[in-house]
């Protein structure tokens, strides 16, 4: 009887076994499945998603989480400012829509852990986050101090990091086809004079989301990674950044509006995208960068040391966002320039149909711009 008990339970742990390695293989099979289309990745509608969006305060955040609540994504939203947090929270909620707010800095390891515990508190998971939080600098690199260099590095690079962990993390537990978007700069692609300090973090959030997406494909994980390259935007970003310069920071020339880089933001968030550019600007001086860089070092030179001021005194530096949060609520800034109404660079990314009118776009734009000039 012990014999035939022995050989029973023995049968029986070979099933549970074999059971086990039956899941395993459909787990595994399932995870293969979905990374051999990793490429056409089938990512969820954003009226389907619950979407975490950091530095949401101002700027593109402020415009991204808007638009995502109005196409029906439940938002999460992030930033030091609290106030200005709840005032959104309380204007989607009363438009019907489904938010949460959490006060974080993201120069903090354990206040972006806080966003990804509020986003699953919440609602029981996340489908995209989208690290957006960002701060300047304006002042020759041998001028500004390490302490500014390392606080700025904390939040732009850091905060980057800190939020593709606990993004990752989560999406590697639920194993559903899951988005992180990374928010660069053009000067992440091509450095540039003044905010060189900024484009050293931008390259080093370039750097890191190139490396994690290979990783991260070579794992099988099905995460589709994004990095965003926006152009020069209409935000209060020359308003919170810290200034070594006499006169306010500013964009001057053709700029941008928010609203182009949160379409491109959330058309990421439903379709896989290696790459967003914000304008051709963007993506024109990546290209002149890489195969003329010496000639691009002298375009530089000659071009960004008057297009990034005003014609007023600088703030002083206690008024910038650099150590705490700047004001809240304001999507555009005081910036002088031609602001353009959207990018058609962006359309033609999303619709290839429209390269040829984004192309043409471009063109007449370029000759606008030289009959202005005369």
């Amino acid at each position: 009887m012990k014999h035939q008990q022995i050989d029973q339970d023995g049968q029986n742990s070979d099933k549970v076994i074999a059971l086990k390695e039956a899941d395993t293989r459909k787990v595994n099979q399932s995870r293969d499945h979905v990374f051999s289309k990793l490429n056409n990745l089938t990512l969820k509608k954003l009226k389907d998603q619950v979407i975490v969006i950091t530095g949401a305060s101002s700027g593109i955040g402020l415009v991204t989480a808007r638009m995502a609540a109005a196409k029906g994504a439940k938002v999460v939203v992030a930033a030091r400012n609290e106030k200005a947090l709840m005032e959104l929270v309380n204007e989607l909620r009363e438009k019907g829509h489904s938010a949460t707010l959490v006060q974080a800095d993201v120069g903090r390891e354990e206040d972006v852990n806080k966003i990804a515990e509020t986003a699953i508190k919440e609602f029981g998971h996340f489908d995209t986050w989208v690290n957006n939080a960002g701060i300047s600098i304006f002042g020759h690199a041998m001028e500004v101090s390490i302490d500014d260099i390392k606080r700025m590095f904390a939040t732009n690079f850091w905060g980057v990091v800190y939020g593709s962990k606990a993004a990752v993390k989560h999406f590697k537990e639920r194993g559903v086809p899951s988005a992180l978007i990374n928010v660069g700069s053009l000067f992440g692609d091509r450095g540039t004079v003044i905010q060189s300090t900024y484009a050293a973090a931008k390259f080093s959030v370039h750097g890191w989301t190139e490396s994690i997406r290979m990783e991260l494909e070579k794992e099988k994980v099905p995460v589709s990674v994004t990095l965003i390259h926006p152009g020069r935007i209409d935000t209060p970003y020359n308003e919170h950044a810290r200034s070594y310069l006499n006169k306010q920071p500013a964009h001057r020339g053709m700029i941008y509006p928010p609203e182009a880089v949160a379409e491109a933001i959330l058309y990421s968030a439903e379709n896989p995208k290696r790459d967003m550019f914000i304008g051709s600007q963007a993506k024109a001086l990546y290209l002149v960068g890489t195969l003329c860089p010496r000639l691009t070092d002298k375009l530089m030179e000659f071009i960004m040391y008057r297009t990034q001021h005003a014609n007023r005194p600088s703030k002083p530096p206690e008024d910038s966002a650099l150590y705490h949060a700047g004001y809240g609520l304001h999507e555009r800034g005081t910036n002088i320039g031609w602001i353009r109404s959207g990018s058609m660079y962006v359309k033609a990314a999303k619709h290839p149909i429209f390269s040829t009118t984004a192309a043409i776009g471009i063109g007449v734009a370029a000759w606008a711009a030289m009959k202005r000039k005369k």
